[in-house]
């Protein structure tokens, strides 16, 4: 279930996004870091298929995303920095809609939700519309819904912004728990490196380029750095600044 990413170039007009970028993410629990502006949403973009490969390939365990989009985007589940629920329906009714859009009916739907939203605190507000949530309860309910279908591919992208620390803390210690317990492959893409573990592997995207690669422990040692602070800033500052 790899995700094998090759040579990806990618242009805004005559700002380069994303310069030839190969990378392969591996089952498990995989970190993106990098800044604003980094190319980290248009990596989710080319992965999801929303824009159009410019160069290079994605492969989702041999399958080629730009022959065959719609058997790739049944099997992914998305969190985007935007919410995409409908505020005005309730969790359970955006919920089942999404399981719908699936073919999957209603009682299948609350069957695979419940252990979810139970895991984030939020199964007593099922009913409640989702207006009335705050941002962090808002996005528990996104990754919820994403699990419906049980997908083999999760893709976050900055999941964590403008949340509170109990959400950040809660919401990311789900998702570490989901890359133990079931068969999937998940891209955790963050700016925050307080989020990034020494056993995860890490890659390290900034202007554009991926400047580093490999289980975040290996990176400290191969860099001679104590923490991931001191090596994103040995990486992705002038060595005469650090």
């Amino acid at each position: 279930m790899s995700i094998v990413i090759n040579n990806i170039d990618f242009m805004y007009r005559n700002k380069r996004a994303l310069a030839d970028l190969s990378c392969t993410l591996a089952p498990g629990f995989n970190v993106l870091l990098g800044p604003n502006g980094a190319g980290k949403s248009t990596l989710l973009n080319l992965l999801t298929a929303q824009r159009p490969m410019q160069r290079g390939n994605i492969h989702f365990d041999g399958v080629d995303i730009q022959k065959t989009p719609r058997q790739i985007m049944q099997q992914l589940g998305v969190v985007f920095q935007q919410t995409t629920l409908d505020l005005d329906l309730s969790v359970f009714q955006n919920l089942t809609y999404f399981g719908a859009l699936h073919g999957i009916k209603a009682r299948v739907v609350l069957e695979r939700i419940t252990p979810v939203l139970t895991q984030l605190g939020l199964i007593e507000r099922l009913h409640d519309t989702v207006r009335d949530l705050n941002e962090g309860h808002r996005r528990r309910v996104e990754i919820a819904r994403c699990m419906i279908h049980q997908p083999r591919y999760l893709l976050l992208d900055e999941a964590t912004v403008g949340l509170d620390v109990d959400s950040r803390k809660l919401i990311i210690e789900h998702i570490r728990l989901l890359a133990q317990q079931q068969a999937m492959t998940i891209l955790w893409t963050t700016h925050l490196l307080d989020e990034v573990q020494e056993d995860d592997p890490l890659y390290i995207l900034n202007h554009g380029q991926l400047i580093a690669q490999g289980k975040c422990e290996a990176l400290l040692s191969e860099h001679q750095q104590d923490s991931v602070f001191d090596l994103y800033r040995w990486l992705t500052q002038p060595q005469g600044l650090v």
